[in-house]
């Protein structure tokens, strides 16, 4: 293995020894194969280059204080691919395989998982595409799931940093009755034109509306929306065409043994600048405090932009502590590799 500077990790694609890799035919998936190669020899007609046949899924491994190797909640995520599965008419894969290929993937990479206390972990990225030629609009019959992993750095280091973000009034992530609610590449190139745009005009982050009435809030870019009010209640967006985060689920959970209110629910716009804290939520960071909101000629502030508020540190803290080891694991959400 090369030599790694594990406290300089990035969030970006590093070789390692293999991923893992199933392909599905004749309405069954093979054995698992374990493949060096990073690259794949792929039909040109593939229902995938063409018809958009796709879904991936974003988690993490964690080296925990013990020393020992535990990915964070994998059947959330493979229950997610199932239900993108179905919805883009894909092969499904089963929960129970979904969760043996992550730790297959983990376990045969293990001495790339950041060691404890580096801040850093093993990102795992599990993906399902129609391999299959198909020229006609149906779907493939052929697909293909590998996992790989990879070393990731701490998204933040030296502690939360609040972003300041844009809403976007001129294009929409996902149609009110679409494909919003699963995790599909369309919608992550749908939301690239106006991520750079963003992103160019000195803002780290888009906030989305809904498409119907461009009125409530839906989600950030390619991450859930979490308000705080100032009496203390996790509010959250209740919409079709907002991807279900894992994390946000984990965060509504904790909120709750917390004895927070957990609210989820229609947002309106205008609601936002009651909050006492606004963030992001998402797998690469858990939460990315917002401390500030545009739309037009109207700024938005919230909180303190020099750094997180309390409430979000805690569920932040609370979050990785259950990753890292550090504190119980009450729902059994880690999965020893």
């Amino acid at each position: 293995m090369q030599n790694i500077d594990w406290n300089g990790l990035g969030f970006k694609y590093m070789d390692t020894h293999c991923h893992v890799r199933y392909v599905w035919r004749d309405g069954k998936w093979s054995d698992a194969e374990f493949v060096g190669e990073p690259r794949m020899k792929m039909h040109i007609a593939a229902s995938c280059l063409h018809y958009g046949q796709e879904a991936f899924e974003g988690l993490k491994a964690f080296r925990c204080r013990d020393g020992k190797v535990r990915v964070f909640r994998p059947e959330a995520n493979a229950e997610r691919m199932f239900n993108t599965a179905r919805r883009a008419c894909m092969a499904q894969v089963p929960v129970d395989m979904f969760v043996d290929a992550v730790k297959k993937a983990v376990k045969a990479n293990e001495d790339y998982v950041p060691p404890y206390g580096t801040g850093g972990s093993m990102y795992i990225r599990p993906l399902l595409i129609g391999t299959g030629p198909q020229i006609g609009v149906a779907p493939a019959d052929e697909y293909t799931f590998l996992v790989m992993v990879m070393p990731v750095g701490a998204y933040y280091k030296g502690g939360l940093k609040p972003v300041r973000a844009l809403v976007v009034d001129d294009w929409d992530r996902a149609a009110p009755q679409g494909m919003g609610d699963v995790k599909v590449g369309g919608n992550y190139a749908a939301s690239l034109f106006a991520h750079e745009t963003a992103k160019h005009a000195g803002y780290p982050v888009e906030l989305y509306l809904d498409a119907k009435t461009h009125t409530f809030v839906e989600e950030f870019a390619t991450s859930n929306f979490i308000g705080i009010t100032k009496d203390g209640a996790y509010v959250t967006p209740d919409s079709r065409s907002v991807l279900p985060s894992v994390t946000n689920r984990t965060l509504k959970q904790i909120a709750a043994d917390l004895g927070m209110k957990v609210e989820t629910r229609p947002v309106p716009f205008d609601e936002i600048e009651t909050f006492a804290e606004v963030a992001a939520c998402g797998t690469a960071v858990v939460v990315t405090p917002v401390c500030e909101i545009t739309r037009g000629d109207r700024v938005i502030r919230i909180g303190d932009p020099d750094g997180c508020g309390p409430v979000l540190q805690k569920l932040y803290d609370t979050v990785q502590g259950i990753q890292y080891g550090l504190l119980p694991d009450t729902h059994g959400w880690c999965v020893e590799v």
